[in-house]
């Protein structure tokens, strides 16, 4: 697995509508995107940095994954998870089960900005949630 460049920072936060205004502010450009991801139970915003994006993520109710992780945070939000841009997510996703990494997804499943996305479980990652993608072709 040779990723490309870091695609984005998942930021965790709990409400877009608060939090947009200020990663304006420090980013100095307007959100570019805000979508909900349905099935991660989630709403998400962008802002680029350089080549790299920062990924705000709502939950959209209290079962989200994300909604989890601002509740054993006490209440607060964080950086969630960092995320890798690699050329083909299911050959990556063989190449660290190879290599004994703990997968979260074993195949490809799609993601905010219609990326193809995969988890690696922070048990074998240094404990920081690792995401690979791949770019919509």
């Amino acid at each position: 697995m040779k990723p490309s460049h870091i695609e984005h920072l998942g930021i965790a936060v709990t409400s877009l509508d608060a939090t947009i205004p200020f990663f304006e502010f420090l980013t100095g450009s307007k959100c570019y995107s805000i979508e909900e991801v349905a099935d991660q139970k989630v709403k998400t915003a962008f802002f680029k940095v350089g080549q790299t994006k920062i990924e705000l993520l709502e939950p959209t109710c209290p079962e989200s994954t994300i909604a989890k992780f601002i509740e054993k945070n006490g209440g607060r939000g964080g950086v969630h998870h960092v995320a890798f841009n690699v050329e083909n997510v299911a050959e990556a996703l063989k190449e660290c089960e190879a290599a004994g990494i703990q997968l979260i997804d074993k195949a490809p499943r799609k993601g905010a900005e219609n990326l193809m996305i995969a988890f690696l479980h922070p048990k074998s990652t240094c404990s920081v949630l690792t995401e690979i993608c791949e770019q919509p072709k």
